[in-house]
């Protein structure tokens, strides 16, 4: 393959580990047995690693004596708590795999969920916000009120035997979470003992539901080897230490907080930190003022919300260092803003998607400003990437197309969908990732936009991103996003939705005047949309779909759509 081609590999003298979870958690712990491992203060958590594997090793035997067997599914729908970091660990060191259901779930999200994995147990917050799990459960599952604690007998889901719930309150058919650890004999911590012998670490480990805007979500499955590996090498692009402090406000059913963030934390020894149990930009603020933080991970939105708090610049935030903005685009801008107000200098993006375990791209602590604003960064070791056209053949250097993936962090398969992982993966183990992209002739990538994001206007070709990030320029915005609506004449026009700074008042007009002559005419938003604020996932990625639908209506575009 020339030189000049779009292919990367990521060539290292660095080993892949050839840890599972469990034995990369144990490592770390005897190894730093007495510095800070996990601290969430809101409730009144502040283990060190060997108090932590204390908590883990206990679980761990305990879950094994509710009956449950290794290979057999475990889902935890509940939000940040340390509940749900002991469950990642110890269910890993007993051998179960993992299913994160997302706390917005709502009962046919859930049934979905239960149905495709066959979990034979769930833990379960009671409630969050205006979701009452337990009525939730007792709806979907009639049998449950009246079964025993861990003996269920369901018609709809007869793999599902255990019901877990966190608290201090008892429901009828559950049984506690803080009673597992009592119901170990010490045949089951010796049999945990055993299993970090037979354990492999091509086994599966985690199952991650995609979001599904575009049909039913699909059960990502990810092994120990997909995951330990990748949040090792993530953690070396931020040069992690033991004596790291990181702020985990993503949620941890996502790859974000439970690859990222906890078992990136375990593969360096650094402190896990969790301010809420889901995001709250005050307390993030707060606890990386108390608990000195030197890392912060985030979606865009969450930084935008940081900064935009009033009370911003009463937080001292000189400990902070580095972390990981990813999960959406990362507008330029807002990169500088980060590094400037936040003392974020060594700050990394990071891109790719569930099935790639998360990351295949990254920038480096090491890597110019520039680099670092207005790249991914360049592949990570041992990862091979190459961006093709519509023919599927690899273009040149500074070309776009869709970016692909292979490697050890590529998943093994869709939970028990053989026909959706084939058409995923090929058969050179390449999976497509639905994004667009360019390299440069030092490796460096830009996502330039999604496949289903770009708009054709009159023949044209726009990808929403470059738009967004010359309105990031406009001193009164503080986001914009664009997308594509339907016209009769040039099938698609531009529509930026823009949410103004506080205090700041504009007119479509006064954008699109911004925008003459420093954008190509076809570029400049036909539609401009003020807002407070946008449909989101609970990710914080922005559900661009759902605003063409408002758009659509708003507009009266039906028959232009048709």
């Amino acid at each position: 393959m020339p030189s000049q081609a779009s292919y990367v590999h990521g060539a290292s003298n660095i080993p892949l580990l050839a840890h599972t979870v469990g034995s990369c958690f144990d490592e770390t712990a005897n190894r730093f047995s007495d510095h800070d491992a996990l601290i969430v203060p809101y409730q009144d958590i502040h283990w060190t690693w060997q108090q932590l594997k204390a908590q883990v090793d206990a679980y761990a035997a305990g879950f094994l004596a509710l009956g449950l067997e290794p290979g057999q599914r475990l889902g935890i729908w509940a939000p940040n708590e340390w509940e749900w970091v002991v469950t990642q660990f110890a269910s890993a060191k007993a051998g179960l795999i993992l299913v994160n259901i997302n706390p917005a779930y709502r009962m046919a999200e859930l049934e979905y969920a239960l149905e495709r994995t066959g979990c034979a147990a769930l833990i379960t917050a009671p409630s969050l916000k205006t979701s009452n799990y337990i009525e939730m459960l007792n709806e979907l599952l009639p049998e449950l009120p009246a079964s025993q604690p861990g003996a269920l007998n369901s018609t709809k889901f007869p793999d599902l035997k255990i019901l877990i719930r966190l608290g201090d309150d008892k429901s009828n058919g559950f049984v506690n979470f803080t009673e597992i650890p009592g119901l170990a004999e010490p045949q089951h911590h010796e049999r945990i003992g055993e299993l970090a012998q037979l354990l492999q670490f091509d086994d599966p480990i985690n199952i991650q539901f995609t979001s599904g805007t575009t049909g039913a979500p699909k059960a990502a499955t990810l092994t120990h080897h997909n995951i330990v590996n990748n949040a090792y090498f993530v953690g070396l692009q931020m040069k992690l230490t033991v004596d790291d402090r990181m702020c985990i406000p993503v949620p941890m059913y996502h790859c974000f907080g439970m690859v990222l963030g906890t078992l990136c934390c375990v593969a360096h020894g650094a402190a896990m930190v969790f301010a809420s149990p889901g995001f709250d930009a005050h307390e993030v603020l707060q606890v990386l003022q108390d608990e000195r933080c030197t890392v912060l991970h985030g979606v865009p939105t969450m930084f935008i919300a940081e900064l935009d708090q009033a009370d911003f610049s009463k937080f001292d935030l000189k400990t902070l260092r580095t972390g990981i903005m990813a999960g959406a685009p990362c507008p330029v801008e807002l990169m500088k803003r980060v590094i400037n107000e936040m003392n974020l200098t060594e700050i990394t993006i990071a891109y790719g998607m569930t099935e790639t375990g998360p990351v295949s791209f990254q920038t480096s602590v090491d890597d110019t400003e520039e680099r670092r604003v207005n790249t991914v960064g360049q592949v990570l070791p041992h990862i091979e990437i190459k961006i093709i056209d519509d023919e599927g053949r690899i273009v040149p250097r500074g070309q776009t197309g869709e970016l692909l993936t292979r490697g050890y962090c590529v998943m093994p398969e869709y939970w028990g969908d053989p026909e959706k992982t084939a058409k995923a993966i090929d058969t050179a183990r390449w999976i497509a990732s639905g994004d667009i992209a360019t390299l440069d002739d030092d490796g460096y990538c830009q996502i330039v936009g999604r496949i289903k994001d770009m708009l054709i206007r009159g023949g044209e070709n726009i990808f929403p991103r470059e738009i967004e990030e010359f309105l990031y320029q406009h001193p009164k915005i503080e986001q914009a996003e664009v997308i594509g609506v339907p016209d009769v004449k040039y099938g698609e026009q531009v529509c930026a939705w823009i949410k103004l700074r506080e205090g700041e008042t504009a007119t479509p007009d006064e954008i699109k005047q911004f925008c003459k002559d420093k954008i190509a005419h076809f570029k400049i938003p036909q539609y401009v949309k003020f807002v407070d604020e946008f449909p989101m996932t609970v990710t914080g990625k922005v559900q661009k779909y759902v605003m063409r639908e408002i758009m659509t209506d708003e507009l009266d575009l039906q028959q232009a759509a048709s």
